[in-house]
């Protein structure tokens, strides 16, 4: 059977399908149509249903979860893989706490790359009177803060290991914020499955991404050509610290540390007003 598939040409994202849509693994009979775009264009993909399986912001999940279901591997979960909070001028960066940048966050612009990530969550959470926020694409928001059009950024991705080479500051890291409140990992991306596919069908594909990943992290070299090809001119250096920062256990099964993750991340969420209640169970 062949399903399409979307996810992010980041590299921990091609590490982790490189195994199983070149069928370097049993696929147990299953083909995949992959569609690459970075993650908010697949949140805004989600919400149309175009895809069977897809990369998800689980922020954007708590909109989705009429017609997706999240599967157990493939997340995007950890400590220390936030996003971070980046500005140009040191006037940004509270010396005493957050306060003092909370007073004037609201009369600032604020580059966010988009609407129903996890890190606008993030920011929605520590920054709840940032109200000027600008929708971008997530490797643009460098060079909009070096071009003055931003006056804060909120990044991801690669962007975490290059925005110092552009004598760009770190104001916050939003990850560490969201650990220190809850001692819990941060739940950044998830795996979604659409919930009328057959319950036999969703658990094949889950055991072929867990299969993939536990291919990839036994062969990290095996899919580099592929990973390298998708890597927008990132040294393999950088690839592969992007690799190591986002793949780890949760991505082979979210186990129990994980599943209590998403779960306290929906619950805060809720609490605070940033998303609806969802109407179906969160999981597999």
């Amino acid at each position: 059977m062949n399903l399409s598939l979307g996810f992010s040409p980041c590299p921990n994202d091609t590490f982790i399908f490189d195994a199983m849509i070149h069928q370097k693994i049993d696929t147990e009979g299953l083909t995949f149509d992959v569609l690459f775009d970075d993650v908010e264009t697949l949140n805004q993909k989600a919400f149309k249903t175009e895809l069977d399986i897809t990369k998800l912001s689980y922020h954007a999940y708590a909109y989705l979860t009429d017609n997706y279901v999240l599967l157990h591997s493939g997340s995007a979960l950890g400590f220390g893989v936030g996003p971070l909070l980046i500005c140009d001028k040191e006037e940004y960066i509270p010396s005493e706490g957050l306060e003092g940048l909370r007073s004037q966050i609201s009369d600032l612009r604020v580059g966010i790359p988009g609407k129903y990530t996890t890190a606008n969550f993030l920011l929605s959470l520590a920054f709840p009177e940032a109200e000027n926020k600008i929708e971008m694409k997530f490797s643009d928001i460098e060079l909009a803060l070096l071009d003055h059009r931003i006056d804060l950024g909120v990044i991801i991705h690669e962007n975490r290991f290059t925005y110092q080479d552009k004598g760009l500051l770190k104001v916050i890291d939003l990850g560490k914020y969201w650990e220190k409140l809850t001692s819990c990992p941060i739940p950044l991306g998830g795996i979604m499955i659409k919930r009328n596919l057959s319950e036999e069908m969703k658990q094949r594909v889950n055991r072929v991404i867990r299969r993939s990943v536990m291919f990839a992290l036994k062969n990290p070299r095996s899919g580099l050509e592929f990973i390298r090809s998708h890597a927008q001119e990132m040294s393999d250096e950088v690839m592969y610290k992007h690799i190591e920062l986002y793949v780890n256990k949760f991505s082979v099964n979210l186990g129990e540390e994980g599943l209590k993750a998403v779960t306290i991340f929906f619950d805060e969420a809720l609490k605070r007003g940033i998303i609806p209640s969802p109407k179906q169970n969160l999981f597999l």
